[in-house]
């Protein structure tokens, strides 16, 4: 994702705040399906599982809400299913941006604007991590032993060319070395794989790494943030994640790299049945236990929806463009 989408997802958010919709006349009369494009443990399905759980014990809804995790084909699996589900308000698919950018990446069975997009909810950091049993302890010196190993160095993620390979392009590319990019279905394999030193590195976002880090298996050594991140509570080894210094300052000159946690319905659902949704997620995001999981994973809650989402979405896909061209992806 390109770095410059939180500033405007912000933006937006303050000019669609004010008109987030009242409730809506119009229920659901039958159980409401959250699908999640990513396997079970990522930070899609943590997202989601979240949203549920607040939903349930606020009776913010008055029929139950199941998850199903549909991440095959890179997350396709699940923006594909919702495609076939056209004009059911019962069908909630949760994603990233991945929504709009596999579609430019691989041929799939779905175009983005198959998809009506509902909310944006939050938006996500990124660090790079590698094992605890590694010898690097800063972020220049993985970076020093990367470029002496010219390609030899295994970097895990979740899914092949979508956020976290651009993360590892733009890294190649800003610091001058080359990786060996290993896909997983979801950033909770990544995270075990890099637990169990059979990969270096890892571009995980907090939640999908703490457990791990907490259990002394990982190491974080930057945040691709302009500034460090804001929660100062201990997590592991005596380190709060304001404690792990900015990418910047650690010798890699990519200053900023987040993702947005989105939610979709399919194409064909009524104004007032998106209405609904956004006045639920609105009530979710009021919640503690959102604001908590907010400041537990270091996530900014950046809240857009209507209009204003939908502008953000085509400014980023045309900005990821040029990425994908540069680096003969790009298929759409």
């Amino acid at each position: 994702m390109r770095p410059t989408i939180r500033a405007t997802l912000i933006a937006a958010s303050l000019s669609c705040l004010a008109a987030v919709p009242a409730a809506a006349d119009w229920q659901p009369n039958k159980p409401v399906e959250f699908i999640v494009a990513s396997g079970p443990g990522g930070g899609t399905d943590q997202f989601a599982r979240l949203v549920q759980s607040i939903i349930q014990k606020h009776d913010l809804m008055s029929v139950p809400v199941i998850v199903s995790n549909k991440g095959g084909g890179a997350g396709s699996e699940a923006f594909v299913y919702g495609k076939g589900a056209a004009g059911d308000p019962t069908k909630m698919v949760f994603g990233t941006n991945n929504e709009w950018l596999l579609p430019l990446v691989t041929k799939m069975g779905y175009k983005s604007d198959d998809l009506r997009p509902v909310a944006s909810m939050a938006v996500d950091e990124f660090l790079l991590w590698t094992s605890a049993e590694s010898p690097y302890k800063t972020a220049r010196e993985f970076i020093d032993a990367a470029r002496q190993q010219n390609g030899g160095m295994k970097v895990a993620g979740s899914q092949s060319k979508d956020t976290d390979q651009i993360l590892v392009r733009r890294v190649e590319k800003a610091a001058g070395v080359k990786f060996t990019y290993v896909p997983f279905k979801s950033g909770g394999e990544a995270a075990v794989q890099l637990a169990g030193a059979h990969v270096e590195a890892n571009t995980n976002n907090p939640q999908e790494n703490v457990g791990q880090w907490k259990a002394g298996k990982v190491r974080p050594l930057c945040v691709f943030s302009p500034t460090r991140l804001a929660y100062k509570e201990p997590v592991a080894d005596g380190k709060s994640w304001a404690d792990i210094p900015t990418c910047v300052e650690a010798g890699i000159p990519l200053p900023q790299y987040q993702m947005p946690r989105t939610v979709w319905l399919p194409k064909g659902v009524t104004d007032e049945q998106v209405a609904f949704y956004v006045g639920v997620l609105e009530k979710v995001r009021q919640t503690p236990e959102w604001k908590d999981w907010l400041t537990r994973t270091s996530q900014s809650g950046v809240f857009v929806t209507g209009s204003a989402f939908a502008d953000a979405i085509k400014d980023d896909e045309a900005k990821n463009r040029t990425q994908f061209a540069e680096d003969g992806w790009l298929v759409n």
